[in-house]
């Protein structure tokens, strides 16, 4: 799925934030990290540029997002959480939290 750069820095800025969520970055989290740089077509730099951007920011760009692409990155986000072998439950409410503002629909 093709995002655009506004679209890939909101998305990067809400994976980070996920992965940070709790406190501590996993190697597991790092791995997926990695995974999703090859995947959504971004690097070190990229995340960067996407940690100087609040998360009001970024969901007023998710929000704008098609249907598709929002449940893509729902996914996303619960493959991250999950990649270090267990969700945190400051993981969980962060997601609750995106998944609200963006209205995802399951």
């Amino acid at each position: 799925m093709k995002f655009d750069i506004s679209e890939k820095l909101a998305m990067v800025n809400v994976i980070d934030s996920v992965i940070v969520a709790d406190g501590k970055v996993h190697k597991g989290e790092i791995n997926a990290l990695s995974l999703l740089m090859k995947i959504i077509d971004f690097d070190s730099n990229f995340l960067v540029q996407a940690r100087t951007i609040d998360t009001d920011q970024s969901v007023k760009i998710l929000k704008g997002m098609s249907q598709d692409k929002k449940n893509n990155l729902a996914q996303i986000l619960k493959d991250v959480a999950i990649s270090d072998g267990f969700i945190h439950e400051k993981e969980i409410d962060f997601m609750h939290h995106i998944f609200s503002e963006i209205r995802i629909i399951k």
